[in-house]
């Protein structure tokens, strides 16, 4: 059975999404480029709702929840995973910081995050980056007309698993996303294969595996939003949102579409010609 809460959008609908996930990887682009020794997670916010707004989007997370979400992207420092308000924070060498951004076009939501080394990383702390940036992409060549979400759960985490001891957060998963950014059905990063809802053309996905140097394990901070890892060990965010059509997946926050990626996995992008 599917799920009627589930947003099904019509092809037009995936295309006027792929405006909103073209700002973001522009927005993600230009603060990756700002990142360096010295530059505050303010600086970075400032640089990606300049990007935003210059575009003639709206950031979708300035304003969000309760308490309202103060910034324009989340900027998560070392063992912050995710959710970290942009401030006073200056980045320092062997750093590495994750931005999740989203924006809004015409009312509809693109949804990525990045995780990006501040100068040279220690190297357990770089394979950390590609390990979740390769389970990314496992997650997103599972999301396959006719398969269900745990396929897509159960190929992050496998990927994970597969290389090396690592921990995968729980408390916190992807999700479906459209006319809003949070949206059923919920796309943990861990799962069995064959379970879940079934996956139609037209659902849109925000895939975001979260891993830790150490136990999945996390803790929310006083300010009520930033989210670290219980044992203070390094994490890695990394996030893509990706609509579902019958000739593949369409990688609407990539400016490929995911082409490369996903041609290198053998699987089809839905991306149009």
């Amino acid at each position: 059975m599917f799920d009627r809460r589930i947003e099904v959008k019509t092809p037009d609908q995936i295309v006027a999404m792929r405006a909103a996930g073209l700002v973001v990887a522009e927005a993600l682009e230009a603060t990756r480029r700002a990142v360096r020794p010295g530059v505050s997670t303010a600086d970075l916010d400032a640089v990606a709702e300049a990007t935003i707004r210059g575009l003639g989007a709206i950031p979708s997370v300035v304003g969000y929840g309760d308490p309202p979400f103060p910034a324009s992207i989340c900027a998560s420092v070392n063992d912050e995973v995710v959710h970290g308000i942009p401030g006073a924070r200056t980045l320092v060498e062997g750093d590495v910081v994750s931005i999740d951004c989203g924006a809004i076009v015409d009312g509809w939501h693109g949804d990525a995050a990045i995780t990006v080394p501040v100068g040279a990383i220690r190297p357990e702390v770089q394979r950390l980056l590609e390990i979740t940036e390769a389970a990314l992409w496992q997650g997103l060549a599972a999301a396959i007309v006719g398969q269900r979400v745990g396929d897509i759960s159960h190929a992050v985490e496998s990927s994970v698993r597969g290389s090396g001891t690592y921990g995968i957060v729980e408390d916190y998963t992807g999700h479906g996303i459209g006319t809003a950014l949070h949206m059923d059905p919920d796309v943990p990063n861990t799962g069995r294969a064959r379970r879940g809802a079934r996956l139609r053309a037209g659902m849109a996905l925000a895939v975001e595996p979260m891993v830790t140097l150490g136990l999945r394990h996390t803790l929310l901070a006083p300010d009520e939003w930033t989210v670290v890892t219980a044992d203070g060990t390094w994490a890695a965010h990394f996030e893509h949102t990706v609509a579902l059509t019958d000739d593949g997946p369409w990688v609407l926050t990539a400016p490929d579409g995911g082409r490369a990626r996903l041609d290198a996995l053998g699987v089809p992008c839905g991306a149009p010609a």
